[in-house]
């Protein structure tokens, strides 16, 4: 891979770190501006999983898989926290305004939340492909944070797909969200890629 001509040139590069074309785009002046991550988790603990949730429902909240009944919930907790959302190219959600939600539902995404006294106040969505699942986003109000509430949908989430047979869940995030890479990782999930975003010379 080269910097090359035209207006692709000028876009920013995601690039695996260990791709080739890392170091040629180094070579040219190339400056990574940010650092992001996956994750795969294989070995699933349900007794940790459920202990998750559990703790979530003690704090006063109901863990369920949301329908779209929720979406409008799920809409606004989105808009509410877009702006939280850490990283580049790499790590930045589309917008899941209600008419995006019901296309990503059309596809078979699934939507798990966290709801308290009936309001959407955490949410994760996860999409599957056969024996494989990927998480879409996951976001949690501003008032909510800390109480373990991205933990909780997201195990209920891997705590369902795996029941109907998927073997391997995906992740990932910026590695400046050093929460969410930790709250993963008490999920069971290890980092097993490493991407760089790279702009190029001014």
């Amino acid at each position: 891979m080269s910097p090359g001509d035209g207006p692709a040139a000028h876009d920013p590069q995601v690039l695996r770190e260990d791709d080739p074309g890392v170091a040629v785009l180094l070579a040219g002046g190339w400056v990574v501006a940010h650092r992001s991550w996956g994750a795969r988790l294989r070995v699933i603990d349900p007794e940790r999983l459920r202990a998750l949730v559990a703790t979530a429902e003690a704090r006063g909240c109901t863990v369920v898989e949301a329908g779209s009944e929720a979406d409008p919930g799920i809409a606004a907790l989105e808009a509410s926290v877009r702006e939280d959302y850490p990283g580049g190219p790499a790590t930045a959600p589309a917008e899941h305004d209600e008419a995006a939600l019901a296309a990503l539902r059309e596809r078979g995404t699934r939507f798990f939340a966290a709801l308290d006294d009936g309001e959407v106040v955490a949410v994760t969505a996860i999409e599957r492909d056969g024996e494989r699942a990927e998480t879409d986003f996951t976001a949690v109000a501003r008032t909510h944070r800390r109480r373990g509430l991205a933990e909780a949908v997201k195990a209920a989430s891997v705590l369902a797909l795996a029941a109907e047979g998927v073997q391997v869940f995906g992740t990932g995030g910026a590695d400046e969200n050093a929460a969410s890479l930790a709250m993963n990782a008490r999920l069971g999930y290890a980092v097993t890629e490493r991407w760089l975003t790279l702009v190029p010379p001014r």
